[in-house]
């Protein structure tokens, strides 16, 4: 039988040797959280009684685990470059079980900070040589998998460690309340016996794991501090980013504050070693919830504005957190604190992943990276010496009595800096001002997006078309004029800028590949007095008639070319636009997204002012768009320019079906023939 098809690719997963290294990878990720958790669990037992020198003993762990990754990441880097690294994993691993294991027989405080940098140390060697063998064991397209993958393992197994914690700290106190010669072993022995039992089965793994180069290549890394000060030259120019890595900085230090408190906190709400592994679990899940559901609930609100908000609701939850008493309130509010971090998280990446330049984007999340793992180090250090310098102290008020303890000052300040950073982050990012936050809220809430007044009272339809020079938007602006009109409705096709006898004129000036002295600002003012005019002449009465108006270009492509490309100022550009237009929205903006390069080889004769314009200033319009599209992603629909005309044109009628104010039977032919060739 000869096959009429290829198959499809298998996955990255059916790969042997990865499958092998991935299952290690996955079981040292459990020891790794389990080590956490099991460590600083020890240290406060092993400190109990006096609630300042239990603060100042767990905030030494959290810094003997970081401070090595921030003083010898590159010599590690560099060792994992000249040496074999099936060796070196294997050899990490046995050493680190070896530790590990000697914690529970030793146990005292000083081996704890001793064992913990040196687990930490070999760490340094172990991380290295994995992310450079990775690359050697799997195809190059199938590489983007792996490291989703990896990232599955290494976050995904946490609340898996936690649940495994709380278990086994249960089984361990009934042990020793059952077994006499158990009574003297903390419970956080057989945490650690399984954490240490990991890292001997992960090296079991490599060890038999025979496809793995010598040496292939180099991974030497910079210093975290250098990465740092290397990073905000490429990141401090853009506005948007900068606000971005400053609100998830703020989220990471409200978080250490929570870390290096939680397992005081927990045994003052009186739970043990289980509860601990259970709000530790709880933040975990809640970021999957938050990140899984969390953007589909609120899919109608401003991506920007969902993430200032995600951030102030985390404040508050967390100063909630800091004054509540309850166990298992604490837990539910945990969750519910997880599940702002996780939205504003995804968020975080998102947006830094559509508004950063391909060649930078590495070195802007490196950059990232880095500050936050020394915010975190800085936060996590201080927390702890800042709840035993508070201690404890109640508050007394008649026959009522309110502890308030150093955990909860340490909380409640976590807390403000949340809300702080939160609302600095609405305020510098506020994509969709004039446009009251609760009201915007409330409408998203309800599965609906906000689109202002004037576009709601009217009966019409309004579909803008937008995208660069060459995508594609004027040809499927007109296919879907056609094809409406052939539906019967009422079309009005229309184009900026030139649509009115006064904006003909402007569309000269405007275009004229002559007129290149025109100050960005005068440019911006003209496509804003050509849209007054085109709003109010052709689009409005349309509308108010009860037509569907299909835009070739309208306030988006201002803030594109304007706001991005010309550098102008994106809240000026807003505003001017807002008051020409009296604030009427579309109700769907087609982007046709078609990389610059693609695009300008599309146009033909001479080309006019703005398609003259360098690659750069076409790069910047083109980011701004899809920003933009990221951000109110319920009034965009966002189509590859590079895919077939009539396969554009299909996805944007299925899309354009759902809005119309009466339903196109899907058995209507769509329009087909020979499509013209791409102009715009």
């Amino acid at each position: 039988m000869t096959a009429i098809g290829r198959s499809r690719q298998a996955h990255v997963l059916a790969n042997a040797p990865f499958r092998r290294l991935w299952a290690a990878m996955s079981v040292c990720s459990l020891g790794d959280w389990l080590n956490l958790l099991a460590l600083t669990a020890l240290a406060g037992n092993l400190t109990q009684g006096d609630f300042r020198t239990q603060s100042l003993a767990i905030g030494g762990v959290f810094v003997a685990k970081m401070l090595p990754a921030v003083l010898l990441g590159p010599l590690a880097g560099a060792f994992a470059d000249r040496f074999d690294r099936r060796l070196t994993m294997v050899f990490s691993d046995v050493a680190r079980f070896a530790v590990v294991l000697s914690i529970p027989v030793v146990n005292s405080y000083q081996w704890v900070i001793i064992a913990t940098v040196l687990v930490e140390c070999v760490n340094l060697f172990w991380v290295p040589a994995k992310d450079a063998t990775v690359p050697n064991l799997v195809p190059k397209q199938q590489l983007e998998s792996a490291n989703q993958l990896n990232l599955l393992v290494t976050y995904g197994s946490a609340p898996v460690a936690a649940a495994v914690f709380a278990m086994l700290s249960v089984v361990a106190d009934v042990g020793r309340s059952v077994v006499p010669l158990l009574a003297g072993l903390d419970p956080t022995a057989l945490p650690l016996i399984v954490n240490a039992g990991a890292y001997l089965v992960s090296a079991a793994l490599i060890f038999t794991l025979r496809d793995i180069p010598k040496r292939d290549g180099a991974i030497s890394t910079p210093s975290v501090l250098r990465q740092i000060v290397d990073g905000w030259r490429f990141v401090g120019g853009n506005r948007l980013v900068r606000g971005l890595i400053i609100g998830m900085l703020g989220a990471f230090a409200a978080g250490g504050a929570v870390i290096g408190v939680a397992k005081l906190y927990v045994e003052d709400l009186g739970g043990g070693d289980a509860a601990y592994g259970v709000v530790f679990g709880a933040v975990f899940v809640g970021m999957a919830l938050g990140m899984f559901f969390g953007l589909r609930l609120l899919s109608g609100l401003s991506r920007r504005r969902l993430f200032g908000l995600s951030l102030v609701v985390a404040g508050f939850v967390l100063a909630a957190i800091a004054l509540v008493h309850n166990l298992v309130i604490v837990v539910i509010l945990t969750v519910m604190l997880g599940a702002c971090a996780g939205i504003a998280w995804i968020i975080g990446y998102t947006l830094i992943g559509l508004e950063v330049e391909d060649g930078l984007r590495g070195r802007t999340f490196s950059f990232l990276q880095s500050t936050a793992r020394v915010t975190l180090l800085l936060v996590v250090s201080v927390a702890g010496p800042l709840a035993a310098l508070f201690g404890r102290r109640g508050v007394d008020v008649g026959a009522l009595s309110y502890e308030f303890n150093g955990t909860n000052l340490v909380l409640l300040l976590g807390g403000v800096l949340a809300v702080v950073v939160g609302v600095l982050s609405l305020r510098h990012m506020d994509d969709r001002k004039g446009v009251p936050i609760l009201t915007d809220l409330i409408t998203a809430v309800r599965g609906k997006s906000f689109r202002g007044e004037p576009a709601e009272r009217m009966p019409g339809l309004f579909v803008a078309f937008e995208g660069g020079e060459g995508s594609g938007k004027t040809t499927q602006a007109r296919m879907i004029a056609i094809w409406l009109r052939d539906q019967g409705y009422d079309v009005v096709q229309t184009r900026e800028p030139g649509a009115t006898k006064v904006g003909m004129r402007l569309r000269a000036i405007l275009l004229d590949a002559a007129e290149r002295g025109l100050s960005g600002r005068a440019e911006a003012l003209l496509y804003a007095a050509d849209r007054a005019e085109h709003v109010e002449k052709v689009i409005r009465p349309a509308l108010y008639r009860g037509a569907i108006v299909v835009c070739d270009r309208y306030v988006d492509s201002s803030l594109a070319y304007q706001g991005a490309g010309r550098s102008l100022d994106p809240d000026d550009v807003s505003k001017v636009n807002a008051w020409a237009t009296g604030g009427l929205v579309p109700h769907l903006t087609v982007l046709i997204d078609t990389p610059p390069q693609v695009g300008l080889t599309r146009l033909g004769g001479a080309a006019d002012r703005i398609e003259s314009e360098p690659l750069e200033f076409h790069e910047r319009v083109r980011k701004e768009f899809r920003a933009l599209a990221a951000a109110a992603p319920d009034r965009y629909l966002v189509v590859d320019g590079t895919l077939p005309p009539e396969q554009i044109t299909a996805v944007v009628q299925d899309r354009v079906r759902e809005i119309l104010p009466d339903p196109v039977p899907r058995e209507a032919e769509d329009v087909t023939g020979t499509m013209p060739a791409i102009r715009d």
